[in-house]
């Protein structure tokens, strides 16, 4: 298998499609359409690290909970249950951008950084797009006056109890990573639990 190039097919702000050749196994040319939020795939570039964004998955520690969001999303035409998550700025590091995307998102305070992981692919058939999971212990109050127009935040405090609760329910719409995330500390099997700090 071997990229060849990449023809762009659209001339958007945020996200673009490209039309990208590659020889298969049997060495004959096929072409596969990705979408990038760069000038050119990174299959092309080279270019994987930093991450685009950022994924934080706030635990309250006062609360004793973890921090998820009910957010409306254009695709699936209504909600859906993740974690507060947002682009990486040029020349921002993920620890400044986690921060602020908290705040931005929920009106929570990072107090401290916990894990951050590398970058991780949600849906590669489709785009190149990564993010790095940033888990934080947060405190404050909740608000949504940092949210955007185009943004509809709900935020949710959610005890094992809780998660497992969401993640039973067939009708509720996950982010792929939140799911995940949410069913380990469902069964308690998420750091939170195991911090003295966080008891």
């Amino acid at each position: 298998m071997k990229i060849k190039q990449a023809t762009p097919l659209t001339e958007q702000k945020w996200v673009n499609l490209f039309d990208v050749a590659y020889e298969g196994r049997d060495g004959r040319l096929k072409s596969w359409q990705i979408a990038t939020r760069h000038g050119a795939p990174k299959c092309i570039s080279g270019d994987f690290v930093p991450p685009d964004a950022v994924v934080i998955v706030p635990f309250h520690v006062e609360r004793g909970q973890l921090v998820i969001t009910r957010e409306y999303r254009v695709p699936l035409a209504g909600v859906e249950y993740g974690f507060p998550a947002g682009l990486v700025d040029d020349g921002e590091t993920l620890q400044e951008a986690a921060i602020r995307e908290l705040q931005e998102e929920t009106g929570l305070a990072v107090t401290r950084i916990l894990k951050i992981g590398p970058p991780v692919y949600s849906s590669a058939g489709m785009s190149d797009e990564s993010v790095s999971m940033v888990y934080v212990e947060c405190a404050g109050e909740v608000s949504t006056a940092g949210n955007q127009a185009s943004e509809q935040i709900e935020v949710l405090f959610v005890s094992p109890t809780d998660a497992a609760r969401l993640c039973r329910n067939p009708a509720l719409k996950f982010d792929a990573k939140a799911w995940l995330v949410l069913t380990a500390f469902a069964e308690e099997a998420m750091p939170f639990q195991s911090s003295p700090e966080a008891r």
